[in-house]
Order: structure tokens, then sequence, then C-alpha cells
């Protein structure tokens, strides 16, 4: 069976190491302390906080799971081969929609530290396909669900 490989920055390697280390540190030991209070209060088939403690122990090691594996499989992304005014994982682009429209900022990175609220957008996302390995000045059509938008790469970091 082949494994996914996970691109990513170092910077999201890291990340997500700490997360790992915190659920399992911290997290694990407060969810098994919950437990222990929960089967106290009694019969377990009517205590709601036992299951909440148990369904929170089952997310917990679900998310443990998925860390160690993407981190196992995390490819680290180098970008000494790429030129410096070319869009590529770990990059930060700027790019404007045609004709009149705002600059909008993204940083490029692997799906496993994407968070669009951070302006962090996945390598898989329609925007992200649209503009790797373009250059400055580049103009770029993206296909969005809400239809095709044209937009020029103003700078790339």
């Amino acid at each position: 069976m082949v494994e996914k490989v996970y691109p990513m920055t170092q910077e999201g390697k890291e990340k997500l190491e700490r997360e790992l280390e915190e659920l399992k540190t911290v997290k694990r030991g407060e969810i098994i302390e919950r437990i222990k209070i929960a089967r106290s209060f009694g019969d377990l088939s009517e205590n709601s906080e036992y299951e909440s403690a148990k369904d929170e122990q089952a997310f917990v090691e679900g998310r443990i799971t998925t860390l160690e594996n993407m981190i196992r499989f995390a490819q680290i992304i180098d970008n000494d081969g790429v030129a410096q005014d070319e869009v590529s994982i770990g990059k930060t682009v700027v790019f404007k929609e045609l004709p009149d429209g705002e600059e909008e900022e993204y940083t490029i990175v692997g799906s496993a530290e994407s968070d669009p609220f951070a302006g962090k957008i996945s390598n898989d996302s329609p925007i992200a396909q649209a503009l790797i390995g373009k250059k400055v000045n580049d103009e770029v059509s993206i296909s969005t669900p809400g239809g095709d938008i044209l937009v020029q790469i103003i700078s790339v970091q």
C-alpha cells in the first residue's frame, strides 16, 4: 500500500509536532482524569459526563494517529531550485483580480497545514493549483465555483 505524502513547510511540521506533544502529554491525562471522575458518579449507562469524556478520548486518539501519520510521511518543501519570482509551496503570493480588484495575499502550504482564515491555502486548492509555477506579472485564470476569474500576480516572497 502506498502511503500519502504530506508536503509542508518546516514551520508546518514543527507546528504539528507541538500539537502532537500537547495531545500526548497534556490532553490525554486530562481526559483520563475526567473519565475517572465520571466513573465515580455511578451508573455508566446514564452518565453523560462519562460518555462525553469517552467521545473526547476517541477524538484525541484519532487526532494523535492522524498527526503521527502526517509527520511520518511529511515531505519538507525546499524552494532552493525555484526562481525567486515563481509561485510554489511555501511561498507567499500577492495578486489582484483583473481588471480592478483588490489585492489578495496567500501563503501556499501543504494540505496538512492549510488555514484559510490565516491566509494559508492548500496546494490542492483551485487558487493554488492555478498559481503554482507562474511568475510575477503573469495573468492567470482561476476556476472557482462562482466562475472563472482572471488575476495578475503582483509579488512572490
